[in-house]
């Protein structure tokens, strides 16, 4: 079973990366670091190994959090919850530099080694586009859950949806403009969470509960509209580009509708994905956030690499992700029958994962066939290697 058709496959043999970068921070502090640190890697490590590993440390962190952290009430006052242990933050702290340090000179590898290409720009867009849920979860654990210092589950619900829906914006710009236009955003949060989970270690999570005006505002709250913030100020620039495209005959030159397509099932996606977490019958948003989540992220990190993939190889997005309609009969059934609405979530959470990791698994296979590459190598494939 193969998911991309010769129609992409071939669409992937005319692509060529086109991308840019503005942010001060990038430009002056963490390309030239990259630079230099990239030259100490030796020439046999494939970039893709690197992409994963920086993956795999975001994930850990993911999963450590699940483990000590699971409902997002240890970092609170609640006395029926151990608080995470202090040592936690300083290694969440280096696995997240650790992984945006790698996520930051995997590219440099590829083209220092002559392996720059389509594969491994796919699988690092859509490793990406999994971590844009992981990560600000992962913060969410250090204020906890509730109005006193922090926000309830539904509030930060709405952030992770709007990370979500910036990060696909930035592809659908690419989709139509031919350019990714890297947002600043996502420098300002690996640091930002950096230095939060290093201030957790040797300050203690007490410091976050220090009100920060005479109002009652906490650092929980600012960190709600930080994030909402650096979310939602790429997006003038993504009109601002798409529109420049338009008026300079530089990008795709689509019409409204075909410009417009791969919005569809990501509205259609966050409308069901709203919806349920508003009207459930047992308020699931508050009683397993971390699954709806997770979920949600699982879903969307699918929506977006479909486009990634459409964007590269430019060929026709999909106007219908066929999770959304299997997430809409859930929702629907729970409502019917309330009792199983959990285990609808959990069972909805296992075969969404399964999904996506088999369509990851097999695109990737497929474009290592296609490009004659191994995945995790840095040589060519072999005659056994093609037959597998």
């Amino acid at each position: 079973m193969g998911y991309l058709t010769k129609e992409i496959l071939n669409g992937f043999d005319k692509y060529k990366y086109s991308s840019l970068d503005t942010s001060p921070l990038s430009i002056y502090l963490m390309h030239p670091f990259w630079n230099w640190l990239v030259e100490y890697f030796p020439r046999w490590i494939a970039p893709n190994v690197m992409t994963f590993v920086g993956f795999l440390l975001t994930a850990l962190n993911f999963v450590m959090l699940s483990y000590y952290d699971w409902s997002f009430y240890a970092s609170t006052d609640d006395e029926n919850y151990k608080p995470i242990p202090n040592w936690f933050w300083l290694f969440a702290s280096i696995n997240i530099f650790l992984a945006y340090t790698l996520d930051g000179i995997d590219g440099k590898q590829a083209r220092r080694i002559g392996l720059s290409g389509p594969l491994g720009e796919l699988f690092d867009h859509g490793l990406d586009s999994y971590s844009a849920c992981l990560i600000p979860v992962c913060l969410y654990s250090v204020f906890g859950r509730g109005d006193k210092y922090s926000v309830e589950a539904m509030r930060f619900y709405y952030v992770e949806l709007t990370i979500l829906f910036n990060f696909h914006i930035s592809h659908w710009e690419k989709y139509n403009t031919g350019v990714l236009y890297l947002p600043w955003g996502y420098d300002l949060a690996m640091w930002g969470s950096v230095a939060i989970y290093a201030v957790n270690y040797f300050c203690g999570a007490a410091i976050w509960k220090i009100p920060l005006s005479v109002n009652g505002l906490m650092c929980g709250h600012f960190l709600e509209f930080v994030l909402y913030f650096g979310a939602m100020s790429n997006l003038p620039m993504v009109f601002y580009n798409l529109y420049r495209s338009y008026k300079d005959k530089t990008g795709k030159m689509r019409s409204f509708v075909e410009c417009n397509r791969p919005l569809i099932p990501l509205l259609l996606f966050l409308a069901v994905s709203i919806l349920w977490a508003q009207k459930s019958p047992n308020r699931i948003i508050e009683t397993d956030p971390r699954a709806v989540f997770l979920l949600t992220g699982t879903i969307f990190s699918n929506i977006s690499c479909r486009l990634i993939v459409s964007q590269m190889s430019n060929t026709t997005s999909e106007t219908f992700h066929w999770m959304t309609p299997i997430l809409a009969i859930c929702f629907v059934v729970s409502l019917v029958i309330p009792s199983i609405e959990r285990f609808l979530l959990y069972a909805l959470l296992v075969f969404t994962s399964l999904a996506h990791w088999h369509y990851g698994t097999v695109v990737v296979q497929q474009m290592c066939l296609h490009f004659n590459r191994i995945c995790f190598g840095v040589g060519e494939r072999n005659d056994d290697d093609k037959k597998n």
